[in-house]
């Protein structure tokens, strides 16, 4: 059983929002210590890396596709990790993960993290 688990998935029309939520399964799993990232997958495509958060001081990094449209963002008992998406296009249709790392380096290589969900689609078409 994944330690994380993604919610807020849908289908809108383009130009709407979502909001993915990446939630700890177990009691005592806290976000701040781990660089945390979401990624997408659509199908017949790679792995890809949108949005991440390193550990303290917690920077960001955004995919060019999604600068100024998405935000990930950590809720204040850092329980959970949010990816707003806001003017969705129908490319931003994937499955999207959350994922952790422990490791010193922060990267967005997917084979980097080594903490998955299993994902939440989102569809946007109209």
């Amino acid at each position: 059983q994944s330690q994380v688990v993604e919610s807020g998935g849908g289908l809108v029309q383009p130009g709407e929002s979502l909001r993915l939520t990446c939630s700890a399964v177990a009691s005592g799993f806290t976000f701040h210590v781990y660089h945390v990232a979401w990624f997408r997958q659509a199908p017949g495509k790679e792995r890809e890396g949108v949005a991440a958060m390193s550990k303290i001081p917690r920077t960001t990094y955004y995919t060019d596709s999604v600068k100024g449209r998405f935000t990930i963002s950590e809720n204040d008992a850092r329980k959970a990790v949010y990816l707003q998406m806001d003017s969705l296009r129908p490319e931003d249709s994937a499955v999207y993960y959350c994922a952790e790392t422990h490791r010193d380096t922060w990267s967005i290589d997917p084979s980097d993290y080594d903490i998955w969900g299993q994902g939440a689609q989102v569809s946007v078409s109209s």
